[in-house]
């Protein structure tokens, strides 16, 4: 609902070039597929001939032809099908990559974008934390609170405090490099909104049909590979099987043979031709072997991915829910340091309590709050790598 990362992930898609390269194959893959289609159609050229002979300083002969030559492979045995099969199934795998890039570049836009919230909140309490460490010891220095020695712990801390901050900054600023870098444009500073205002899912079912993991493009590209295989099999296969071809000459000549004619007259011819193969050194043989192994590889790869697509989603679901409970805790956590400061400062007003005591407290609250930012992160990486374990990213 974040309408600074809905911007930056239409760029992503406009502009990540990893995406645009995936396109491309899709397009490579498309003309594929019209080339295996055409190939039912016959093929058909234009070859004019001409020549100009003399013999023994006799006048020049001048014979001419125009022929339109067409051939025609007749697919009795699946050749020409199986082929157009195979190229239909390298397309649906084309787009099954598209899709698992485009997914990728959604979430990883995501993530990253968390990420820069994430960090812009843990800065932000550290710098506050920071400024109310020093007005802190003001106010007790001037009152006469503190010794020499609490003096000296309380500014070893407010240092490491400020120390942590160009640390942070630093974070920042290489997520908006990465960012700009998935964004395709030169590194700059990324505007955004807070980690408090992301409005993400509280619910999420545990079950999640198998059909769902179909909705997965690599498991959908697996799919594809796996019957692009089968498809080279069968066409392997037909290669043991004799090949007819028709071809027929349509056009002009003046060459009849023993003599010569002008003008020239129609000409028109069909021949039809099987060849059979019987010995090819076992070329075929090995083709047909090669073309099962790769079948079964790509079955073992088809199977793999399904196995490797439930164990994200189930993978993702647990860090999900621990976030969830790790949260619940964490509330509670920080609530009661919030009061253990509080007290500890209290007392030591009233003189029955060290400044050791409040500082000890103000560390253990600060850490408590950035662990708490870092588990609230943890629950919205868990949401984009569950939108990203069941395949989404469809625009269709």
């Amino acid at each position: 609902t974040d309408p600074q990362l809905q911007k930056l992930i239409r760029q992503g898609l406009e502009q990540n070039s990893d995406l645009q390269t995936a396109i491309l194959k899709v397009k490579e893959a498309e003309a594929g597929l019209m080339s295996s289609r055409l190939a039912y159609l016959p093929s058909l050229g234009l070859s004019p001939q001409g020549t100009v002979s003399s013999f023994d300083k006799a006048a020049a002969t001048q014979i001419y032809s125009l022929p339109v030559v067409a051939s025609w492979e007749l697919d009795l045995f699946g050749k020409l099908t199986n082929a157009k099969r195979g190229a239909k199934a390298t397309l649906l795998q084309s787009e099954a990559y598209k899709q698992a890039v485009q997914t990728q570049v959604i979430s990883t836009i995501a993530n990253t974008y968390y990420t820069l919230l994430m960090l812009d909140k843990q800065l932000a309490i550290t710098e506050e934390t920071a400024v109310l460490w020093q007005k802190s010891m003001k106010a007790m220095k001037e009152a006469g609170m503190v010794n020499e020695a609490a003096i000296a712990q309380s500014e070893a801390n407010s240092y490491m405090i400020a120390a942590s901050i160009p640390d942070l900054k630093k974070s920042i600023r290489e997520a908006e490099n990465s960012l700009s870098l998935l964004l395709k444009q030169a590194p700059q500073r990324i505007e955004r909104g807070k980690l408090e205002d992301q409005s993400l899912p509280t619910l999420l079912n545990v079950g999640i049909p198998v059909q769902l993991l179909s909705n997965r493009p690599d498991v959908k590209s697996a799919e594809m590979a796996l019957a692009s295989t089968f498809y080279n099999t069968n066409q392997a296969r037909s290669a043991f099987y004799p090949q007819i071809s028709i071809s027929g000459t349509l056009g002009w000549t003046n060459s009849s043979g023993s003599y010569i004619t002008n003008p020239g007259k129609m000409i028109a011819s069909a021949v039809g031709s099987l060849t059979q193969p019987i010995f090819n050194r076992g070329a075929l043989t090995a083709r047909l072997r090669v073309a099962k192994a790769q079948q079964e590889e790509a079955l073992i790869s088809f199977e793999q991915a399904i196995l490797n697509a439930g164990s994200e989603v189930s993978n993702a679901l647990v860090q999900y829910q621990t976030a969830q409970d790790k949260i619940e805790q964490r509330e509670k956590q920080i609530f009661s340091l919030e009061k253990s400061v509080e007290y500890t400062q209290e007392l030591l007003t009233l003189g029955t309590s060290t400044y050791l005591e409040v500082l000890t407290a103000q560390q253990s609250l600060l850490n408590a709050q950035l662990s708490g930012i870092s588990d609230e992160f943890q629950r919205i990486q868990a949401v984009v790598n569950l939108y990203h374990a069941l395949g989404g990213g469809r625009t269709k």
